[in-house]
């Protein structure tokens, strides 16, 4: 794994640890793609990117946690649990990096109770953000 992309998953980390989006925007790549859990297609570009990424902080509950990780190269997948409304929810961050940026970011969810559950609080989330702006 090269140094670069190993301080961006840390930069990552970093951010999840302290409920924060600060930096978030300048660690991902101008033409980075977001591939969400219940979005059929490929959301292209660093201001929709940084858009579901933030709403996704906002709508997790707090005992979001990496509970497994595994990096090689410029890749990492990163395990994590929570639980959402009183159900468990378990999935995946898929990350491909390079240059010291996020050039890839895919998100998988299961079971399919929890992918409803994060389809529902990410529309509403992703609706309240829209109408902020």
């Amino acid at each position: 794994m090269t140094q670069q992309s190993e301080n961006v998953i840390d930069r990552w980390h970093d951010m999840m640890a302290h409920g924060t989006t600060d930096g978030l925007y300048d660690l991902l790549a101008p033409d980075c793609v977001f591939w969400s859990p219940v979005v059929h297609t490929p959301q292209r570009g660093r201001d929709i990117t940084h858009m579901y990424l933030s709403a996704a902080g906002q709508v997790f509950d707090a005992d979001f946690r990496y509970v497994r990780e595994v990096r090689d190269g410029d890749s990492a997948v990163l395990e994590f649990e929570c639980t959402m409304d009183g159900i468990q929810v378990n999935g995946i961050d898929m990350i491909q990096t390079a240059n010291g940026q996020i050039t890839e970011f895919k998100v998988m969810v299961r079971p399919l109770k929890a992918v409803n559950k994060v389809h529902e609080k990410m529309m509403a989330m992703l609706e309240a953000l829209k109408n902020a702006s």
